[in-house]
């Protein structure tokens, strides 16, 4: 089954799960920490400050269609509580928020935490406490291992097909005269002309 097949098949099953989760025919249900008959806890780690602070913006727009979702009566009636958390883009710092979502604050799972170096240090007690680590804002191969870490999911492409698809697109326009697309011969210049 290809990369995008299996992503594609993880969505469409959560998307499933979460409707019937959330039909009456499972109301007695006992639910997964995190979870209840009115609410689903989501945590997420960003770097707010630091030196990849601009990318807060991205739990900020999480956060943001959770109040829309929620505004519009929540998924099948439960509320989402998305506890967003700032690492500042340091691993030590993302283990502690972590640790703390997980332990005290008893979500679900973790949502789209950024970067590769601050999800590797999570990487191995997320699995180990069985705590879905879903859509990581990361594109290193190693998130696509579900042998060896079935907790945790990737979401972006990684950065072999992108930096392959940049080459292929560049090269392809910049023998076009004229092109703005020419590759200067800077070091990613070099790098995507050898993927």
């Amino acid at each position: 089954m290809s990369f995008i097949t299996r992503r594609l098949v993880a969505l469409s099953t959560a998307i499933i799960l979460i409707a019937v989760a959330g039909s009456g025919a499972l109301a007695q249900q006992k639910y997964d920490t995190g979870a209840t008959d009115t609410e689903i806890k989501i945590g997420n780690i960003v770097p707010y400050s630091g030196p990849a602070s601009a990318w807060g913006v991205i739990g900020r727009a999480e956060a943001a269609y959770f109040r829309k979702i929620n505004a519009e009566g929540g998924i099948n009636g439960r509320k989402i509580n998305f506890i967003s958390y700032d690492d500042g883009y340091s691993p030590p710092k993302t283990v502690e928020q972590a640790r703390k979502l997980i332990e005290s604050d008893e979500v679900l799972l973790i949502f789209s935490a950024l970067g590769t170096p601050t999800n590797t240090a999570i990487h191995k007690y997320m699995n180990a406490k069985h705590v879905p680590q879903l859509f990581i804002a990361s594109g290193a191969t190693k998130w696509n291992d579900p042998q060896n870490f079935p907790w945790t999911m990737g979401f972006q492409i990684n950065y072999q097909s992108e930096a392959r698809s940049t080459r292929d697109t560049f090269s392809t326009k910049s023998q076009t005269p004229g092109s703005p697309y020419s590759i200067r011969m800077t070091t990613w210049g070099r790098i995507i002309s050898k993927v």
